[in-house]
């Protein structure tokens, strides 16, 4: 089961990043080194979806923290930081790959299919399994290919999704639905 926050605590981490922020615009650099250690996973595991070599992870997450240093003065607090962090992650990634193409999305989630023998013949299924995966999401419309990278892919939820892409929170929840239909058709019995 996803571990979603609360409104309470979205609530007081909302607070707890505003006075971050606010610390961080006052040249406070521990501050803003408290937001990029609450946020690094997020923005490496943007990174990994788009990157396949650690080095260029590594140079895409330094980049995403430069450009939120540079840029945090128009965070004005109405959604998370980790949302507004995201929001850059994602458009820099796409930037910077100009196609977006996802590969081995599933590499490190060892949980994705049970795992009864470490046995070749399933590890073969398994990687068999990620690639027809991965090669479906990729035939998807865009629209809804990244609605369902962005769910799936990032685990983020469907309103945090319509905040970061500037789709309407109905459009990600029918576009999720609709991609999930397509899947389910081209993947037939593998799931």
């Amino acid at each position: 089961m996803k571990n979603k926050l609360t409104e309470a605590q979205n609530l007081v981490l909302l607070q707890k990043e505003k006075f971050l922020v606010r610390q961080a615009l006052h040249n406070n650099a521990d501050a803003f080194s408290q937001l990029v250690a609450m946020n690094k996973k997020r923005v490496e595991a943007v990174g990994r979806k788009f990157f396949n070599d650690i080095t260029d992870i590594e140079d895409f997450v330094q980049e995403v923290f430069i450009k939120a240093y540079k840029n945090l003065s128009s965070f004005k607090g109405k959604s998370l930081f980790s949302t507004w962090i995201t929001r850059i992650a994602f458009t820099t990634a796409i930037n910077q790959k100009k196609s977006f193409k996802i590969t081995d999305s599933y590499e490190d989630q060892e949980d994705f299919l049970p795992s009864y023998y470490d046995t070749p013949e399933n590890e073969q299924i398994k990687s068999l399994t990620r690639e027809a995966i991965n090669e479906a999401v990729q035939t998807l419309p865009e629209n809804y290919a990244v609605c369902i990278r962005l769910f799936f892919y990032l685990d983020m939820n469907q309103e945090d999704i319509s905040e970061m892409t500037g789709i309407p929170l109905n459009t990600v929840k029918s576009n999720i639905f609709r991609a999930k239909k397509i899947l389910s058709e081209k993947l037939g019995g593998l799931l």
